[in-house]
């Protein structure tokens, strides 16, 4: 049973996220935040294995309780949820450890999906999400201005591996998909980070966004 922490200022949209994660028998809210400071203190009670977190709210917003969930409870996976016009905010959570990202007014299956790829200690970036990430890279607005990834750099397995971590697979899923032991899958994620120069599995998977590698999704 995953078991989720939900954090949102809004009483309706919890309720809504609620609703769409009960349909799921593999997945418990387990607690409720309006705000960053309570997140984190849920966190802190309950060590969920998803903390599904608004990235603006009141007293502390979602990207500051990113950063304490990250460095205090790392065994927690943070999923942001976001809106339109958001990318800022998206790069700062970047920075922060956040484990995915999704769009508030997105598809229902992505947040269920969402949960399950980074629970499972994968990434997950919603497409829309993806798309507006890898337009703000190639335009210079977001990361820093980081450049292209140099993905010609990869073997040919690392580009599989590669278009893997970008549909949101944990190792043990790469390992099954591609027929290979989840230790050696551990260390193709590991020179694939180290080609691209990315530092965590959300930043290759913008880099498999951004190369074409991942095609669509329909988990």
């Amino acid at each position: 049973m995953i078991q989720v922490l939900l954090a949102d200022d809004e009483a309706m949209i919890r309720a809504g996220v609620r609703a769409i994660l009960s349909k799921d028998p593999g997945i418990e809210v387990v607690a409720e935040a309006a705000d960053g400071h309570e997140a984190v203190q849920g966190v802190r009670r309950h060590r969920p294995d998803v903390a599904l977190l608004d990235i603006q709210m009141p007293r502390l917003d979602g990207i500051a309780a990113a950063a304490r969930i990250h460095r205090e409870l790392p065994g927690t996976a943070v999923l942001m949820l976001t809106t339109f016009g958001e990318d800022d905010f998206i790069a700062r959570a970047l920075q922060e450890g956040a484990n995915g990202f999704l769009l508030k007014a997105g598809d229902p299956r992505e947040l269920i999906a969402g949960v399950h790829a980074v629970a499972a200690g994968g990434a997950y970036l919603s497409r829309k999400v993806a798309d507006r990430v890898v337009a703000g890279l190639r335009g210079g607005h977001m990361a820093n201005g980081a450049s292209r990834y140099p993905v010609g750099d990869l073997t040919e397995r690392e580009h599989e591996v590669l278009a893997l971590l970008g549909t949101g697979l944990s190792n043990a899923e790469i390992g099954a998909r591609l027929h290979l032991v989840e230790g050696t899958v551990k260390a193709h994620v590991s020179a694939v980070l180290g080609k691209l120069g990315v530092r965590n599995r959300v930043e290759a998977a913008i880099a498999a966004h951004e190369a074409g590698l991942t095609g669509r999704r329909d988990r």
